[in-house]
């Protein structure tokens, strides 16, 4: 908005400086920096992280399999058993002694967080586990990962934005001080008695 108003100072104005004239061209320049550098970085920003997340989950889809775990009795709950992948605090999750086959064929058995109310000897629930049939965490999603591909490239391009404003604002700031310092110059060449009577001024 401040590049708009700067560029409002190009009209023709017998007291227009040449510094306002200079700020004005730093404000178009700023104005134009932002319309291009912002859409540009955030595609960048967010094809790069688009590419390298959907990688990871074809990587993480091949890697984990899920099994059918079943129930061998109900745990103690533990409160540092919550799942970081759940979506809602809502989600029951009871910890049992479970048995399960890897995807090689070994047999397994131990405690996981099962996705069942009331867990019962004998009853079935999903787990991820990898190739050996160790615990893994869920795979992440094709939806989750373009999600988080376009809140990265969205950041990208308001960070150009914040950089090309913030440089505009240090140059204009230089701009004014350089105004200031000439000011006093000025003032210090009319001297301390400039407007006195008889002093000759």
């Amino acid at each position: 908005m401040r590049a708009i108003r700067g560029l409002w100072r190009w009209r023709r104005n017998p007291l227009c400086r040449a510094t306002d004239l200079a700020e004005a061209w730093v404000a178009l320049a700023a104005l134009v920096l932002i319309l291009l550098a912002a859409p540009v970085a955030g595609s960048l920003v967010g094809n790069a992280a688009q590419d390298a997340l959907q990688r990871s989950v074809r990587e993480q889809h091949e890697a984990r399999h899920k099994v059918t775990a079943t129930v061998v009795r109900k745990l103690d709950r533990s409160p540092l058993d919550a799942d970081p992948e759940v979506s809602t605090g809502r989600d029951v999750r009871s910890r049992v002694l479970a048995d399960w086959t890897a995807p090689d064929g070994t047999a397994h058995q131990g405690p996981v967080l099962a996705s069942l109310k009331d867990p019962r000897q004998g009853d079935r629930f999903p787990i991820w586990t990898d190739r050996h049939g160790r615990m893994v965490t869920r795979p992440l999603d094709p939806a989750t990962a373009s999600t988080h591909a376009v809140l990265a490239g969205l950041g990208a391009a308001l960070l150009a934005v914040g950089l090309v404003e913030g440089g505009r604002r240090l140059i204009v700031w230089r701009m004014v001080r350089r105004r200031y310092a000439r000011w006093d110059q000025a003032w210090d060449k009319a001297g301390p008695d400039w407007g006195r009577t008889g002093t000759g001024s």
